[in-house]
């Protein structure tokens, strides 16, 4: 190893092995995309608490408990009864607030039991439900990670999930470290990455490469370069990544912004939504065309980039799942690091757990 190697964070001088850092709780978390909860409950997690999402009679967004305080099944096993949810076991009825509503067999002397689970904050914006799983007065003081690109008529959106098996660290090192892009061989949209400046605070982490990018969306079929490789050609373009905590940002020139919404699960689990946006800003003869038909073009275009996004997913879930399973067999084993734009988002992961 050379000499100018930078040793991971191995933890051995830390309280907490990097690996084992839980979240800063006081931060919005896109839990579920909006289209996930229609009708019926939505079981979902984060950082070991089940929740269980509803909407009610005006399609408003609620997030709970997933558990009735009555026999302490999950909720979301349960209906949707105007404004309450019921659950499957006995029918108890609960509020938006987490509090009994409604008991059918309840016998005319008694009272509705005084019980209550907790009720999180929930807000639905550009396309994804998020949850404040935090210190409940401090929601509002908080802003969700903006996403202009979701309406915006100029922006394809693809999104694509990941679901891996372990800690979110890292995902978020996946993310930040472009070198990597050796593993992605026929499905990565850069090349020769250098880092050239790296910027950190409190709550964000800021590394641009210069790199080579191979699609230039500056022609009508330039589109097509998603599909066919032999139209891809390589040119300079700046590579900005930035982890801006608990998410993910990234622009690749011009032409590309994609963003990923990290909810960490438990100490071995990540749940993350990848939205990948390609620019069509370059086409001005489009922008002059009726609203109603711009919006027809970007609903029938979603999910144009599918293929590509989800063969980078299943390539990184891989290695990041085979990372996990080396710390949990030998977390003693150290662990070398010659980008060091990781050791930079290892001291904010640090920071946010800690004072989280």
């Amino acid at each position: 190893m050379q000499n100018n190697a930078i040793q991971s964070v191995s933890g051995r001088e830390q309280k907490t092995h990097i690996r084992e850092l839980g979240i800063n709780l006081d931060r919005w978390y896109a839990i579920a995309r909006s289209t996930e909860v229609q009708t019926q409950p939505l079981a979902a997690k984060i950082w070991n608490r089940a929740i269980v999402l509803f909407r009610d009679s005006a399609g408003k967004i609620n997030a709970l408990e997933d558990r009735c305080p009555h026999r302490q099944v999950k909720l979301s096993h349960g209906q949707v009864k105007g404004d309450l949810i019921e659950c499957a076991y006995h029918g108890w009825r609960l509020n938006a607030r987490g509090e009994c509503a409604e008991v059918d067999y309840l016998a005319e002397n008694q009272k509705l039991p005084n019980c209550k689970i907790r009720s999180y904050p929930a807000k639905e914006q550009n396309g994804f439900i998020w949850l404040f799983s935090g210190d409940e007065t401090q929601a509002e003081k908080i802003d969700l990670l903006d996403l202009p690109e979701w309406e915006h008529l100029n922006y394809i959106a693809t999104v694509s999930v990941i679901d891996c098996q372990a800690h979110y660290s890292f995902l978020i090192e996946n993310l930040m470290d472009m070198y990597h892009g050796h593993l992605h061989d026929d499905w990565q949209a850069w090349a020769n990455p250098v880092l050239d400046t790296l910027e950190e605070n409190e709550h964000q982490v800021t590394a641009r490469y210069q790199a080579q990018s191979y699609y230039k969306i500056d022609k009508i079929w330039s589109i097509s370069q998603l599909f066919f490789k032999s139209l891809r050609r390589l040119h300079p373009e700046p590579l900005e990544v930035s982890y801006v905590y608990p998410h993910w940002v990234s622009t690749l020139g011009s032409d590309f912004k994609i963003y990923c919404l990290v909810c960490p699960v438990s100490e071995t689990a990540t749940r993350a939504y990848l939205i990948h946006f390609t620019s069509l800003n370059a086409f001005w003869r489009l922008h002059k065309l009726p609203v109603w038909f711009r919006r027809f073009i970007k609903d029938s275009l979603f999910g144009a980039a599918q293929k590509l996004l989800d063969g980078l997913v299943r390539q990184d879930v891989l290695m990041i799942e085979e990372e996990q399973q080396a710390f949990l067999q030998n977390s003693e084993r150290k662990s070398y690091e010659l980008n060091r734009a990781l050791a930079s988002v290892q001291k904010l992961i640090r920071s946010q757990a800690e004072n989280g």
